[in-house]
């Protein structure tokens, strides 16, 4: 069984300084916060585990606005900062200009693909790993319905929803996965009063088991279903131990693992494009004792055999990145 176990603020000004030893990267934080208990949190505590591993410094940034990523993603170019790391895919058209405009340095953005030659493109099969989560929502509930809150209403957002909802179904066919989305500006990442609003509204309408994939407006979720006397899944970062007893499992996304990996390469960045899911550890369902009371034998064992069958290619997760007709809706 492989099931992935448990692992391991005010904004930062913008002016950055130029006198940046060379090899010194730097990360740059999506919208949120880099202690957001999610994307960022893990993308952070990648950068903290290269440092303490290896006595290297680093630089990084939270943006207050869309308008900075540009900005702030010059300045450390600017400044010598090599590679620079940028977590979240909304960074792609600001990269697409900076990247030209600095070909001797080395960029990686997560979750989304910039083609360019000094670029390291990391996504991640989310669907693989939400199929899993989705396996176990099944198993946990004792009716027929369970549900998804997502962030911003985007194809990437759709992935995590439409694999759950596959996964829900291969145990209970006839099943019911209500899914809504917060809404469709990056605001919706961080609303957590939204976030619990949804998933009183999916209690009402008889979900069991709320996952969700929503950045801060996700804690919100996770504690109205503790109050509610609901079972959630987290997501990105191992947020079981946010909730003893009321989180199932996270679907978690190795972006720490991403941002190690760039940083300890260094000047050297392999760029190109990188995929991480199940079969490399790049997904996985969280498991430690914070839900080990809530994991039946019959319930890992299902899930590993999911997962077994995925990584295989006996079972194939339908990818609404490149089909945006689920299945399982």
């Amino acid at each position: 069984m492989t099931l992935m176990k448990s692992f391991m603020g005010a904004a930062a000004t913008l002016a950055l300084t130029a006198g940046a030893a060379l090899a010194e990267p730097a990360i740059i934080y999506d919208l949120g916060g880099k202690f957001d208990k999610s994307f960022n949190e893990s993308a952070y505590n990648g950068a903290e585990r290269w440092a303490k591993e290896t006595g290297g410094t680093y630089r990084d940034v939270e943006l207050a606005s869309d308008a900075q990523r540009e900005q702030a993603l010059r300045r450390f170019a600017e400044g010598g900062f090599n590679p620079i790391v940028m977590a979240g895919f909304s960074f792609a058209t600001a990269l697409e200009t900076v990247a030209k405009d600095f070909p001797d340095t080395k960029f990686t953005i997560v979750d989304m693909v910039v083609d360019a030659p000094n670029v390291r493109s990391v996504v991640f099969s989310e669907h693989e790993g939400s199929y899993v989560v989705g396996v176990a929502a099944a198993y946990a509930a004792k009716g027929d319905t369970v549900s998804f809150v997502g962030g911003m209403d985007i194809p990437l957002i759709s992935r995590f929803a439409c694999g759950y909802a596959q996964g829900f179904k291969s145990v209970k066919p006839e099943g019911n996965v209500i899914v809504n989305m917060t809404g469709t500006t990056p605001t919706a990442w961080n609303d957590p009063v939204k976030g619990g609003e949804l998933t009183r509204a999916q209690k009402s309408a008889g979900s069991e088991v709320v996952f969700a994939a929503a950045g801060g407006t996700g804690l919100g979720v996770l504690q109205t279903a503790k109050d509610e006397g609901m079972l959630a899944i987290g997501v990105d970062s191992n947020q079981n131990y946010l909730q003893p007893g009321t989180v199932l499992t996270s679907m978690v996304k190795r972006v720490d693992n991403a941002v190690f990996e760039a940083f300890s390469q260094g000047t050297e960045l392999e760029t190109g494009f990188n995929v991480m899911g199940l079969g490399n550890g790049g997904v996985g369902a969280a498991m430690d004792e914070f839900n080990a009371p809530l994991m039946t034998a019959e319930m890992t064992a299902a899930m590993a055999d999911a997962e077994a069958k995925i990584i295989s290619g006996e079972i194939v997760v339908h990818d609404y990145m490149s089909d945006s007709s689920c299945p399982a809706y």
